[in-house]
């Protein structure tokens, strides 16, 4: 490979996004910006090649590992993978922006959307209720919990309270499945009916119970299991 001084300008990372943008970049192009500042780029270019390359080729595998998992490629030290690991938290934050833009969440894709980016690749399971309108637009969006979804983890009365302090006529219990499988457990159901019910009493409509993946999702609604 062409030493720095030796490399064909137009075949430079740096000047091929100053002149075509960033879009005229590949992958391993463009997490060589990220980690490479100061440093020759074809070192690295080598490098980041290589991390792609121990996440097979997927950006969603490369934000789940941890920063010592980055660390295995030579040369990159933890302040590399720190940069890299921020570069893909702002992608994150921005799609969330984008779904936040939708404002209403009547459908499960649109929930879906919105926590993806946040909890669909997490690798624990988190419970969140989102308090809306009659119109389904958002009032409030709650964590209940981490760790786990139990009929303990998701607190009806704290629920409604919520509900009822934030003025909402309609709720939706949204989880995910660190697994990757988004078929409802026993104790989905249960919680799911228990939830239901208890909304029902208080003249709350309970729009769905979204189970959330990286990739998918499973709709109570859609399923018609509401």
């Amino acid at each position: 490979m062409k030493n720095f001084s030796d490399m064909v300008r137009e075949e430079r990372p740096d000047f091929k996004a100053v002149n075509g943008g960033f879009q005229t970049l590949n992958i391993v192009e463009l997490i060589s910006l990220i980690i490479g500042q100061g440093n020759d780029p074809k070192t690295a270019i080598r490098q980041s090649r290589q991390l792609v390359n121990i996440c097979d080729g997927s950006l969603r595998s490369m934000t789940k590992r941890r920063t010592e998992e980055l660390e295995v490629v030579q040369g990159i030290d933890t302040k590399k993978a720190m940069a890299l690991q921020a570069a893909l938290e702002l992608a994150k934050r921005i799609e969330q922006e984008t779904a936040e833009d939708c404002k209403e969440f009547g459908t499960a894709d649109a929930v879906w959307r919105y926590f993806r980016p946040t909890i669909g690749n997490a690798d624990h399971e988190e419970a969140h209720i989102l308090l809306m309108n009659n119109s389904f637009k958002l009032i409030k969006a709650v964590k209940l919990s981490s760790g786990g979804l139990t009929e303990t983890a998701v607190d009806v009365r704290m629920v409604l309270k919520e509900a009822i302090l934030n003025n909402a006529t309609v709720i939706t219990l949204v989880h995910n499945h660190p697994s990757g499988n988004n078929r409802p457990s026993r104790e989905d159901d249960r919680i799911t009916e228990r939830l239901k019910k208890a909304a029902e009493c208080m003249r709350i409509y309970m729009c769905d119970h979204v189970i959330v993946t990286d990739t998918k999702y499973y709709s109570y609604a859609e399923e018609g299991r509401l």
